[in-house]
C-alpha cells in the first residue's frame, strides 16, 4: 500500500491509464532489464490461504459494521482481470481473492480512521484530484462511459476523491515520521546486496530504421533498401546522424536521433545486437536487416561490465527503502486499526 487509494478509487485509476507496454518502445528491442534492481532477498513462503468458495456470500466482510458487497468485491475482481490481461491463475486463485479482500478492508479501516479523527480536505484539492484524473480520458464521452462501467457517478467520484486524500493526510500523519531514510541506510543496503548492483557489458548506440514488412512484396523491399542506402551514403559523405534520424527513421526514438541509450546483450533482436556489439564508439553499420526492417547503426560509447557505483544508485536506493519503510509503518498501523475494530471476512 505505497499509494494509499481508496479501492473504488484506485480500481477506477486503473481504467484510465493504458497497461506498460513490453520492451524499451524501440522496434528493436525485445525485452527491458532494469540494470540493477534493488530486491531485497526473498521472504520465506507464506502459508496457503483459506479456500474461497465457489460461490461467495453478500457481503464478503463487515469492517466496524460497514459492509464491503459481494458485487464491489467481483468489481474489484474483473477490474485487476482487466488490467493484467488475463483471468486470475487458478493456482493463485485463493491468494489474489484473499490479497483484495484483504487490501479492501485495509482501506475501508483508513477511511474510518479519517473520517472518525475529521481529518478535513479542501474543496480546491478534490478539484484537482477530479480534473487529473479526467483528463486521463481523451472524451467526455470516454469519462461518462468509465463511470458507468463502474457502476457510479460523479458525486460519488468526488465522494472517494475526498475520502482518498483524507487516507493520505492521515497517512503522512501517522507514518511520514517514521519514513526517513539517510545516506547511510542507504550504503549499508549497498554493501549487503553487491549482487543486486552488477551490470553487464552494454553499449549505447542510435539507430535508422526503415521499415518494411517481412512478408512485403520485392517492390517494397527494393524501395526500402534504396531508401536506406541513400541514407547511409549520406553519413559516409560527413553528414548528421541524429539530423538524418529525425529525418527519415520510422522508429519511436527518431525524435532522440535515434538515441537507443545504453542496452546488453539480449535486450535487442539477434541481427541488430550483432551489429551493435561488433562496433566501436563513433563506427556506423552497413545495413542490417531485421524483422523490423532495415537498420543503420551508431554506436556512441560503450561500458564494461561493472558493479554499479554507490553515487549512481543512491536516489533509488533510498526511495525504495522509504517505501519500504512506509509499507511496513501502514501495514502496523492498519494492524492496530484492526486490533481495535471489529472486522469479519465472511468467506
Amino acid at each position: 500500500m505505497t499509494k494509499h487509494l481508496t479501492y473504488a478509487l484506485a480500481i477506477f485509476l486503473l481504467l484510465g491509464c493504458g497497461q506498460a507496454p513490453a520492451g524499451s518502445g524501440s522496434a528493436a528491442a525485445q525485452s527491458a532489464k532494469p540494470a540493477a534492481a534493488e530486491t531485497p532477498a526473498a521472504q520465506a513462503a507464506p502459508q496457503p490461504p483459506k479456500p474461497v468458495p465457489a460461490e461467495l456470500p453478500d457481503p464478503v466482510a463487515r469492517v466496524n459494521g460497514d459492509t464491503i458487497g459481494r458485487a464491489e468485491f467481483e468489481r474489484a475482481i474483473r477490474t485487476i482481470e482487466g488490467r493484467a490481461g488475463s483471468p486470475v491463475p487458478p493456482d493463485r486463485h485463493d491468494e489474489i481473492f484473499r490479497s483484495v479482500l484483504d487490501q479492501m478492508v485495509a482501506v475501508k479501516l483508513l477511511a474510518q480512521e479519517s473520517a472518525a479523527r475529521k481529518v478535513a480536505v479542501a474543496d480546491a484539492d478534490v478539484d484537482a484530484r477530479f480534473d487529473q484524473i479526467k483528463q486521463q480520458f481523451p472524451t467526455e464521452q470516454a469519462f461518462t462511459q468509465a463511470l458507468a462501467s463502474q457502476q457510479t457517478t460523479v458525486d460519488k467520484l468526488r465522494s472517494d476523491i475526498r475520502s482518498d486524500l483524507a487516507v493520505n493526510k492521515l497517512l503522512e500523519a501517522v507514518v511520514g515520521t517514521k519514513v526517513a531514510v539517510t545516506d547511510a541506510d542507504a550504503k549499508t543496503f549497498y554493501d549487503q546486496n553487491l549482487d543486486k548492483f552488477q551490470e553487464e557489458e552494454a553499449v549505447r548506440a542510435s539507430h535508422i530504421l526503415i521499415r518494411v514488412a517481412p512478408d512485403a512484396d520485392e517492390a517494397a523491399k527494393t524501395k526500402a533498401r534504396a531508401e536506406a542506402e541513400a541514407v547511409l551514403k549520406q553519413i559516409k559523405a560527413g553528414g548528421d546522424f541524429a539530423a538524418l534520424a529525425r529525418e527519415h527513421s520510422q522508429d519511436g526514438s527518431a525524435a532522440q536521433g535515434g538515441d537507443l541509450n545504453f542496452f546488453t546483450r539480449g535486450q535487442m533482436v539477434p541481427a541488430f545486437e550483432t551489429a551493435a556489439f561488433a562496433l566501436k564508439p563513433g563506427q556506423v553499420s552497413g545495413i542490417v536487416e531485421t524483422q523490423f526492417g532495415l537498420h543503420i547503426i551508431k554506436v556512441t560509447d560503450r561500458r564494461p561490465a561493472r558493479t554499479v557505483p554507490f553515487t549512481e544508485v543512491t536516489a533509488r536506493i533510498k526511495d525504495y527503502l522509504t517505501s519500504q519503510k512506509r509499507e511496513e509503518a501502514t501495514n502496523t498501523f492498519v494492524a492496530s486499526l484492526k486490533a481495535k475494530g471489529k472486522v469479519e471476512i465472511l468467506f
